[in-house]
């Protein structure tokens, strides 16, 4: 991958007070420059992570950006994203990563929510695609991939086959381009920091705000 590169982090920190995420994302290029930051927020424990991830892209106005890397597929207090709405809204492949084994959020889901509320995430979560385990640097990470061409259309086995091969090869040579040192790749590192360091900024009361601004 050349070094100029460059892919879309996206990551959240959540604000249990005013009941509002801060979803930073970071453009950062292959060879680790960071080259523009944009914010938007959402709802904790709503349903509008999706809408504010497509809004940063569009906020950022970037035709080079080639990837959206978003940290996790629940952020905001299981704010699900929709992955394939992402893909089509922004015409970028999308990766969502995570870093644990889990047996899934259904469990978790049926758990904290019940009629409408876990229908209505049940539907966007079930069609995420599957997690692939991938071993980076030592560390195990865990990616669903939109937008990669794997729909497989009307090829042969052997076709299909050599098709998903050449999937995971191109998901591996992104994810391994972006992660130069151990298991979190830096557009979703970067964006990671700045999302924390803007909702500790919004925390602060205006006089602390203006006198620190």
């Amino acid at each position: 991958m050349k070094p100029g590169t460059r892919a879309l982090g996206i990551a959240e920190s959540t604000d249990e007070y005013s009941g509002r995420a801060v979803l930073c994302g970071a453009v950062v290029r292959a060879d680790r420059v960071v080259d523009g930051f944009a914010y938007a927020t959402a709802t904790v424990g709503g349903l509008d992570a999706t809408d504010a991830v497509c809004t940063l892209l569009d906020r950022l106005n970037r035709e080079d950006v080639q990837y959206l890397l978003v940290s996790g597929v629940a952020p905001a207090w299981f704010n699900v994203l929709d992955l394939d709405r992402i893909a089509e809204a922004t015409d970028r492949p999308v990766l969502a990563l995570s870093y644990e084994a889990s047996p899934g959020l259904e469990p978790a889901l049926r758990e904290q929510f019940e009629g409408e509320p876990l229908d209505s995430r049940l539907a966007v979560y079930e069609r995420l695609p599957p997690r692939r385990r991938l071993r980076v640097n030592d560390e195990t990470l865990f990616v669903r991939a939109v937008g990669f061409g794997d729909d497989g259309g009307e090829a042969g086995l052997d076709d299909a086959d050599a098709q998903v091969d050449r999937v995971d090869d191109e998901i591996e040579r992104v994810v391994r381009a972006y992660t130069p040192t151990g298991g979190r790749p830096e557009p979703v590192r970067v964006a990671r920091l700045a999302a924390r360091a803007a909702r500790q900024w919004r925390e602060q009361t205006p006089a602390e705000a203006d006198r620190h601004g």
